[in-house]
């Protein structure tokens, strides 16, 4: 028995030691014909790695690959790989953050600093609990090996693969309530936002919370007849805040009351607060008989302005916090998800014109209007309507539902295309590609004024997750051949431990 037990070991040793290629041979010579081949080969194809979270507890991870053009008439540019789904919270999922590319992290001195490639990703619900998760930045190997295979089987016919190089670091329990807002300033920190009227500051180096930034409670205004609310629940908590682009301050929307307030993050104390006016909300219909309470806020990209949705509307404010303009959809819907699209500025030609505000909506539509108010502004006391550029997506293009969330990427193989990435309750991820050029050369011309508003999206993708998705996050991996081989070091360890044990059990067992 303890010779043919040697000798199984033997064999196990030298499938594990099998020799890699060489770096000039060609890679499918070395694997076997059941191998699928790469996407990485083609330098203009890319592999988007999204997240998506859901009603149904669940957090589902995806990675797209888009190729530069169809290979055949009847063949997708997009092909998808599920790469982890399972029940992450006892809850609804409200919301995800994603930390920064370790090359692209520009607020490090050394960007090169992280040599495991890990994105951080950081996920939160309604169960008080914020989990965290290290991703790899780089896509899976395509090719088979001793210890994982290159496609795992599934009944669901969906293609998947298994990365070793994804953990779970663990949870975090410092809030009480729904967490309603995360975000990665840097790789260094993470700001989470949740009900109980706080926002948390946690260091990523040891995961310890550093700061916490209480905002006061909202003023009880009056509750409308029959309310069944508890003796002091009141609507409290933070629903969205935004870091300004030098990361020294922050500006916060919550519950409960129509006002913004203004954080100083070195201190960590209040610096102001501004009061929405009647006029600014009656031009975004809001009316007494709504919240009037700030739903999203965000910066531009330069920090010199910044955008506040309504639950109809979006009002955006210069940096000296007076009304700028605003943007209310037509025909009138809800508007959920806002961002700030920053074109390329040898493109566009004009700073001012740079940032894009864009907006989703309950209609299926995702606006871009400009809010360089130019000639636009009548008079000095009546705020200018920014002005529809562009519109993606919608009912002609097969979205029905409403957009929960979207996210716009910028890969560096694309020259003139943007990737948009949208999600709903319909359970639909769909990749658009976007045609900024349009949108640029409206930007440069001299008239602006156009009856026809286009749209500069084209559907190359959609996958199917049969769950309600209530938000997104994305980012455009790095090559494959920067994948760091320590996660599967230390899979091959743990095998080789697990072996080990069974290998003491059978001899206890035979003496």
């Amino acid at each position: 028995m303890a010779a043919k037990r040697k000798r199984s070991d033997a064999q196990s040793a030298a499938l594990r030691k099998t020799p890699k290629p060489a770096a000039g041979t060609d890679a499918s010579t070395a694997t076997n014909n059941n191998a699928s081949t790469s996407t990485s080969a083609d330098p203009a194809s890319i592999a988007v790695q999204i997240v998506v979270g859901s009603y149904d507890h669940t957090l589902h991870g995806v990675i797209a690959s888009i190729s530069p053009k169809r290979a055949a008439k009847d063949e997708s540019r997009t092909r998808f790989t599920d790469t982890f789904l399972y029940q992450a919270h006892t809850s609804a999922i409200r919301c995800l953050a994603l930390s920064p590319l370790p090359s692209l992290d520009k607020s490090s001195a050394t960007p090169q600093s992280d040599p495991k490639k890990q994105v951080y990703l950081a996920s939160g619900g309604t169960d008080e609990r914020i989990n965290l998760y290290s991703l790899s930045a780089c896509p899976p190997p395509e090719t088979s090996s001793a210890n994982l295979p290159a496609t795992l089987p599934s009944l669901s016919g969906n293609r998947v693969v298994e990365d070793p190089a994804n953990r779970e670091l663990g949870s975090l329990l410092h809030h009480y309530s729904t967490i309603n807002a995360l975000c990665f300033p840097n790789r260094s920190k993470l700001l989470a936002a949740a009900d109980d009227n706080t926002i948390s500051v946690t260091r990523t180096k040891d995961w310890n919370v550093v700061a916490t930034i209480k905002a006061p409670r909202p003023r009880v205004q009056g509750r409308p007849t029959g309310d069944t609310a508890p003796l002091g629940g009141t609507p409290m908590g933070v629903n969205s805040f935004a870091v300004h682009p030098s990361m020294k301050l922050m500006l916060s929307v919550g519950k409960g009351e129509k006002a913004m307030r203004l954080w100083n993050l070195v201190t960590g104390k209040k610096a102001g607060i501004l009061n929405f006016n009647r006029s600014t909300l009656e031009k975004i219909k809001e009316s007494k008989y709504t919240t009037g309470e700030g739903r999203v806020i965000v910066w531009n990209t330069t920090g010199e302005e910044f955008a506040v949705a309504f639950e109809r509307g979006v009002v955006v404010f210069g940096i000296d916090s007076e009304p700028k303009c605003f943007a209310l959809p037509q025909p009138l819907t809800k508007v959920h998800m806002i961002k700030y699209l920053s074109l390329d500025q040898s493109t566009s030609g004009e700073e001012s014109s740079s940032d894009v505000l864009v907006i989703s909506t309950e209609d299926g539509r995702v606006l871009f209007y400009s809010t360089a108010t130019g000639d636009n502004a009548q008079t000095d006391d009546d705020t200018p309507s920014a002005q529809l550029l562009a519109y993606a997506a919608g009912k002609e293009a097969g979205q029905t539902t409403r957009v929960k969330a979207f996210e716009i990427l910028k890969p560096s193989a694309w020259k003139d295309q943007y990737l948009m990435i949208t999600c709903g309750s319909d359970g639909a991820i769909r990749l658009w590609e976007l045609d900024v050029a349009r949108l640029t050369n409206f930007l440069k011309s001299d008239n602006k004024k156009s009856e026809t508003v286009p749209s500069i999206s084209t559907l190359i993708g959609a996958y199917e997750t049969r769950s309600r998705l209530t938000c997104l996050a994305a980012f455009v991996m790095l090559p494959a051949e920067e994948r760091d081989e320590d996660a599967e070091d230390d899979l091959d360890s743990e095998s080789e431990s697990s072996e080990v044990s069974d290998d003491s059990s059978d001899d206890s067992e035979s003496e």
